[in-house]
């Protein structure tokens, strides 16, 4: 190829190493932007790159810190360097060795807004904190849904609730106030960062579920909790046939009472 180009093959080399380099660098992926709810824990997905080889666990070092000052460290494998607001509450979920970087923060407080970067360092090589990927949390509270049901008797009825959350090792649990029906139980990523649990209740309405309340309670990791309540209104098929039976009575007797006064008219002319 260098001969048929004129260039030589010390030049093809050069390129090839610099090729090398570029591809060969530091580099993280997190999400800028995470949820989380206070009291319970958030986790900070995280991926990295470092130059040279796969390395075991063993050779790389994780660091986690505030991104205005990297003295500020709430995650590292010696405790004694974490400052003291984040002591206990932060674990690396991720492995080093294959670029994993992902952080669990537990017993989030009000405070813990961030930015909080990753630092790596290959001791004896090199070390790199990625400030321009840094994560910020944003503090939610779980939103309570009120719903009115309408049913007819015998009609199948379905019922959701689903709650979305930044902690997957630990996901909200959700039950039902109504031991009767089937429930069935989901898990799902939605988006890079963000799960959601799901839980459907299905059964056959009956009468007496007139104007009853069904509840769906959500325990998060921290014990906080939220409901959605549903209120059911089944309109009975005896009633149903009754309405309908005054709405017959109701156009055949208009109808009559419309022939009849026709009839005297045409009389009276």
């Amino acid at each position: 190829w260098a001969k048929r180009t004129g260039v030589s093959s010390e030049t093809v080399a050069l390129v090839l190493i610099f090729a090398s380099v570029l591809s060969d660098v530091w580099k993280a992926e997190v999400v800028s932007e995470i949820e989380a709810l206070v009291t319970s824990c958030v986790v900070i997905p995280c991926k990295f790159q470092y130059p040279g080889t796969q390395l075991p666990d063993s050779r790389v070092r994780g660091i986690w810190h505030k991104q205005k000052n990297q003295r500020e460290i709430i995650y590292h494998e010696d405790s004694t360097n974490v400052v003291e607001n984040f002591k206990g509450r932060t674990k690396l979920l991720g492995s080093l060795g294959q670029k994993n970087c992902t952080l669990e923060i537990d017993d989030i407080r009000n405070h813990d807004n961030g930015p909080f970067c990753f630092r790596a360092e290959i001791p004896t090589i090199d070390k790199y904190s990625f400030e321009e990927k840094c994560v910020s949390l944003s503090m939610l509270e779980p939103v309570l849904e009120q719903k009115k049901m309408y049913f007819v008797e015998g009609q199948h009825a379905l019922f959701k609730c689903s709650v979305r959350h930044t902690c997957p090792s630990h996901p909200p649990k959700l039950t039902w106030s109504r031991s009767e029906g089937e429930v069935h139980y989901s898990h799902n990523k939605i988006h890079e960062g963000t799960w959601q649990v799901e839980a459907l209740l299905s059964f056959t309405t009956k009468e007496q579920d007139h104007n009853t309340e069904i509840r769906c309670k959500a325990v998060f990791h921290g014990n906080k909790e939220t409901e959605s309540k549903f209120e059911m209104f089944v309109k009975g098929k005896a009633r149903k046939a009754l309405y309908l039976s005054i709405i017959i009575f109701v156009v055949l007797f208009a109808s009559v009472r419309q022939a009849e006064n026709r009839r005297g008219t045409n009389i009276v002319s």
